[in-house]
């Protein structure tokens, strides 16, 4: 029995045997094999992965028609009908790739690092917060970044060889025309926006979207809070401000609503501090806002923002005129911006409409002072009226092809006036942009969009195409190119004459090689920019002192370039618990406008600069030491005066080279009791560590004699404050996205 036993089993193995059928192949993208790919009989349990080489084999007993699968998280499945008989197969299958957001190469051209969720560069709150020197201002962070110019006299960002205006700054969409406070010659203004009201700030330094418009530079596009996580209050104070705010979420999160309010003056610490600048009256002032969001029942959300604000200062300086001791200049401004916007997906379809409106007074009042007689003033007044709206509509395609498009209209009405001059400028700029994003692979994509937009007082059209690819060499490095034809409108304060006048333009075109790691990023990016239709002015009044000439634009023929190359290089990664980061810029620029005799050199372009920041984060103490470094090559600096109707240089140079050490701390104490919903900093923050007397340019008298420096308010900055936030805990969030 033990015999026939073992007969029969051996007789229905040798038949299971004979009856296995192998199946073999190979699974390959463009003509290379793919390891990790599934391939199974559909509905049964026989099948095997491949290989390193793309290479499987599995046995079966299966007969007949069946479907062979084929699956792989980055290829598009495939399924293929196979007849199994008494023969072995061999089939080979290629596979297309399935483009997906996580995988799909990214167009980084122009922005710093990469984001799956925004495609761009985000600049965090608490990446602004916590950089020495920033002073938690927006603009001033971006200033430690490749391609941007720490000009310290005057507001605004100064990109790639760019003046301050031609860089603009959006939020959710819609264009803010003030986002700086009113300031006086040679002293800049500073950021009217709380840094804490964005979630995420993407900053392009050049060949950015269709959908922002005029701006020959660059732009910054500021992205507002949607909801509140709950009710929070919040306190503020140091020796030069005071505010307060409140927040309030209702049970179900679908309302909140929060106002604030804050008083601000230097007085105290110009008492303290050694200031360069005589205030004869400190700068002050009052400011509030007001915010609601809400959520509708289809899924939508409103969000409005507003604010107001206003501006007092008055500056003492020495005269360089022999008829008089001091000159004076005093300023009083106002400010009021409102913000609204919608936000709604219908179907396959994201709706984004936003609409603002801000009105801007700055009422500066020049005058002499001798033996304590003061001169009769020469009063200029600037009153600025601004509306915006803005809808764009997104449709997602497929996974590969994204379109969206829309249309903008922004409307200024400015007036001016200062002595016999009088000023009365008004322009409606309709849009229209249509953009799409296609994802050709996983390593290669494109941006390809277009913007038309026309002027009414300019009674000019533009029409301006873009386009970006993108390419992935390996894992880590990929590489992008960038072109776009942008337009300006000139700016209203020269506009006061007849003059024909048409928009300014660049040309941009940008290419980078960029590798980034977890925690590391590496950027190589070079530039070149033409500038046609530049404005050339010529001066129609002088302000007593020579600070500001008031001029009037006479054609569009001034022209010019910028290029240069960029380095940046972070790094979260390599030694604990420190991040840091540096920056490299070369800057070759020329420009024939304004006032400009010839083509020279831009006296707000510096040809090298660098900046180095270094964060290190103690958790357990729960205690951030913050250092940053800038350095930029003495600018050109040019005493341009008009003679017979002809505008000439009677005196020029090179300033001294400008740096800046600059440290912060900031300590995360633990108040109240140990469960209690409390989140308190303590920051103490020193500019200019060194005290290095840095310069920004000079001042000239009538006759070219005599010169003064323009410098910073003060040499060496200290500030202390503490920022207490009750019903909200973000210690271990500021503790986690530090390290």
């Amino acid at each position: 029995m033990k015999t026939k036993l073992l007969f029969l089993l051996s007789f229905f193995a040798f038949i299971l045997s004979f009856s296995q059928i192998k199946i073999t192949g190979k699974v390959s993208y463009k003509n290379k094999g793919i390891s990790e790919v599934n391939v199974t009989l559909k509905d049964t349990y026989d099948g095997a992965t491949t290989d390193k080489d793309g290479n499987f084999s599995f046995e079966t007993s299966e007969k007949g028609n069946h479907i062979l699968t084929y699956s792989h998280s980055k290829y598009i499945g495939v399924e293929k009908d196979v007849n199994i008989s008494n023969e072995d197969l061999n089939i080979n299958t290629e596979l297309k790739e399935q483009v997906n957001e996580i995988d799909a190469v990214i167009i980084t051209v122009g922005s710093i690092e990469a984001s799956d969720k925004n495609r761009s560069a985000i600049i965090s709150p608490l990446d602004v917060y916590t950089t020495a020197g920033a002073d938690a201002q927006i603009s001033s962070y971006v200033t430690y970044l490749p391609g941007v110019q720490k000009v310290g006299e005057t507001e605004g960002l100064f990109i790639r060889g760019g003046t301050g205006s031609e860089a603009k700054i959006f939020m959710d969409g819609s264009l803010i025309n003030n986002y700086f406070s009113n300031s006086v010659p040679g002293i800049a203004g500073r950021d009217r926006f709380n840094t804490s009201l964005f979630k995420g700030n993407v900053f392009s330094s050049g060949g950015y979207s269709a959908l922002y418009g005029q701006a020959l530079s660059g732009a910054l596009m500021l992205e507002s809070v949607d909801f509140p996580d709950q009710s929070s209050y919040d306190f503020g104070i140091s020796p030069i401000f005071l505010n307060a705010s409140l927040q309030k979420v209702n049970d179900e999160k679908t309302f909140s609503y929060g106002v604030s309010a804050g008083y601000s003056n230097l007085k105290l610490m110009q008492e303290v501090l050694n200031f360069n600048t005589d205030f004869n009256e400190a700068p002050s002032g009052f400011n509030g806002d007001l915010n609601f969001r809400f959520k509708t029942k289809s899924g939508g959300m409103f969000k409005y923002y507003g604010m107001f604000n206003n501006d007092v200062m008055g500056v003492k300086t020495a005269s360089l005129e022999p008829d008089s001791q001091y000159f004076l200049v005093d300023l009083k401004g106002k400010n009021t911006f409102h913000n609204l916007s919608f936000k709604q997906k219908f179907g396959k379809y994201l709706l984004n409409v936003g609409a603002s409106y801000s009105f801007n007074r700055s009422d500066l009042n020049f005058s002499s002072e001798t033996n304590n007689i003061k001169s009769s003033p020469t009063r200029l007044l600037t009153d600025g009226n601004y509306l915006n709206f803005k809808t764009v509509l997104e449709r997602k395609i497929n996974r590969r092809v994204t379109a969206r498009g829309g249309f903008e209209l922004n409307q200024a009405h400015e007036e001016l006036s200062i002595e016999e001059v009088r000023k009365d400028y008004k322009d409606l700029i309709s849009s229209a942009f249509l953009e799409t994003d296609i994802a050709f692979s996983n390593r290669f994509s494109a941006k390809a969009g277009a913007r038309a937009e026309y002027s009414s007082y300019l009674k000019e059209s533009n029409f301006a195409p873009r386009f970006a690819l993108a390419y992935r060499l390996d894992k880590d490095w990929t590489t992008s190119f960038a072109y776009g034809i942008f337009y300006q409108n000139p700016e209203s304060r020269y506009i006061n004459s007849g003059a024909k006048l048409d928009f300014q333009q660049s040309q941009h075109y940008i290419f980078q090689v960029q590798r980034t790691v977890e925690g590391r990023n590496l950027r190589l990016e070079a530039f070149y920019k033409k500038y046609n239709d530049l404005i050339k002015v010529q001066n129609i009044a002088n302000i007593p002192g020579q600070y500001q000439p008031v001029q009037t634009a006479v054609n569009n023929l001034g022209n010019g370039f910028a290029k240069g190359v960029e380095l940046f290089w972070r790094d979260k990664k390599t030694i604990k618990n420190i991040d840091y980061w540096i920056s490299y810029s070369y800057l070759d620029s020329e420009r024939n406008f304004l006032n400009y005799p010839t083509t020279l050199k831009p006296g707000f372009a510096s040809e090298h600069t660098v900046s180095v920041v270094a964060k290190r984060f103690f958790p357990k103490l729960k205690f951030q030491t913050n250092l940053s470094f800038n350095y930029a090559k003495g600018r050109p600096y040019y005493d341009i005066v008009t003679e017979n109707g002809a505008n000439m240089i009677r005196n020029e140079g090179s300033l001294k080279d400008y740096s800046s050490l600059n440290l912060s701390f900031n300590y995360l104490p633990s108040i109240g009791k140990k469960d209690a919903k409390a989140f308190t900093v303590f920051v103490l923050s020193v500019s200019n560590v060194l005290g290095r007397k840095n310069m920004y340019g000079y001042n000239f008298s009538n006759d070219g004699n005599f010169r003064s420096a323009v410098v910073p308010p003060v040499n060496t900055f200290v500030f202390v404050g503490a920022f207490i936030s009750f019903g909200v805990d973000k210690t271990q969030d500021a503790i986690n996205n530090n390290l």
